[in-house]
């Protein structure tokens, strides 16, 4: 029996490719090192939709309608916002993206992509007792989250971070979505799918606890007596090791490399370093047969939290960019894939009497 369908290919794609062995992530024919931090998240979308609308205008255009689809979701969601906020902030901005329309057009798209980044800044704001900032048609999409958070600071970061994560493969919550699109569910339908898988610990909510484990570090001043305890206890190093890497997760050191530039992290970052080198020293002194190197969650926390996310809505944030490749697999899914639809083997014995 397959456990988890470990190398089983469900699906052909054109639109990323993990690359495990060699420690490298393809995103439409680019590897990530040639998109983060030198493409905006608009361009890398526009390039992950590329072929699978038949109205996509130019790079620019995209930008500019992406904006538009920012206000257009705030004004449809407004009066949403106070009763979603007394939910958690990740589940408020899934009820409320439950709303929108489930279509399979542009607009039905990039009313979706730019869902995250409206609602959770809201919902964030109303949980602290502030006002909702309205978005803007005038500043790029990052920069237009860091401004609806209330900040100032920070875009570029943020930005590298949403072309980091926008595909990775057939991940759980991307083939979620795709299953649903091969149903010909609608948009919506899909990407509420993604949500529900991304939701789970063992997926996009695990960049939170890294934020834990060095506050613990923190606190005890000592990085290898506090790693060495946690490994005699059992425990798991958050921030290391995956399952598809054999080597660095490359997308660790793109996000290293944006909260470099981005002075506000300086010291958080230097003392995540030296928690980073313990950790790897420990690993491979004490599981020699075990890849076990820094994966993308351990610097996704320092970047998140440096640019002014709570840690409890890491992965909302994580939907924020993600969502893009949920949208492009569900068209390609729905354009050129057939209806999911796996076998499963019955392994109970026929012994049971209905009278």
């Amino acid at each position: 029996m397959n456990n988890g369908l470990e190398d089983v290919v469900a699906a052909e794609t054109i639109l990323s490719d993990v690359r495990g062995a060699e420690g490298q992530l393809i995103i439409r024919g680019y590897p990530l090192v040639a998109l983060a931090g030198r493409w905006t998240f608009e361009q890398t979308t526009h390039l992950l939709f590329t072929g699978f609308f038949d109205d996509l205008p130019d790079a620019a255009e995209f930008t500019a309608k992406l904006g538009t689809a920012r206000v257009d979701v705030f004004e449809k969601t407004r009066g949403l916002l106070g009763p979603m906020s007394k939910l958690p902030a990740y589940d408020g901005m899934r009820a409320a993206m439950a709303m929108l329309s489930d279509g399979t057009a542009l607009p039905d798209a990039l009313r979706l992509l730019a869902a995250p980044a409206v609602l959770l800044p809201a919902l964030i704001r109303l949980q602290a007792g502030d006002e909702p900032i309205e978005p803007s048609t005038s500043t790029g999409h990052a920069a237009d989250v860091i401004r609806m958070l209330g900040r100032s600071d920070g875009a570029g970061a943020l930005d590298t971070y949403l072309v980091t994560v926008s595909d990775h493969g057939l991940n759980a919550s991307t083939f979620a979505a795709r299953v649903v699109a091969s149903t010909h569910a609608g948009l919506t339908s899909s990407v509420l799918a993604g949500l529900g898988a991304l939701k789970g610990p063992l997926h996009g909510g695990a960049p939170g606890p890294v934020i834990d484990m060095l506050d613990a570090i923190a606190e005890e001043g000592d990085s290898a007596g506090w790693i060495e305890r946690a490994l005699d206890d059992g425990e798991r190093l958050m921030g290391f090791g995956h399952r598809i890497y054999r080597t660095r997760d490359p997308r660790a050191d793109a996000l290293k490399a944006a909260l470099r530039s981005f002075g506000d992290a300086d010291a958080r970052l230097r003392f995540a370093e030296g928690v980073e080198q313990a950790a790897l020293e420990a690993l491979h002194r004490r599981k020699p047969d075990r890849v076990l190197e820094t994966n993308v969650e351990f610097y996704t926390a320092l970047l998140l939290e440096a640019v002014g996310f709570p840690k409890h809505v890491f992965t909302g944030v994580f939907a924020m960019g993600r969502i893009a490749g949920w949208l492009a697999h569900a068209r390609e899914q729905a354009l050129t894939g057939r209806l999911i639809r796996p076998a499963s083997r019955y392994v109970e014995p026929v012994t049971k009497d209905a009278a």
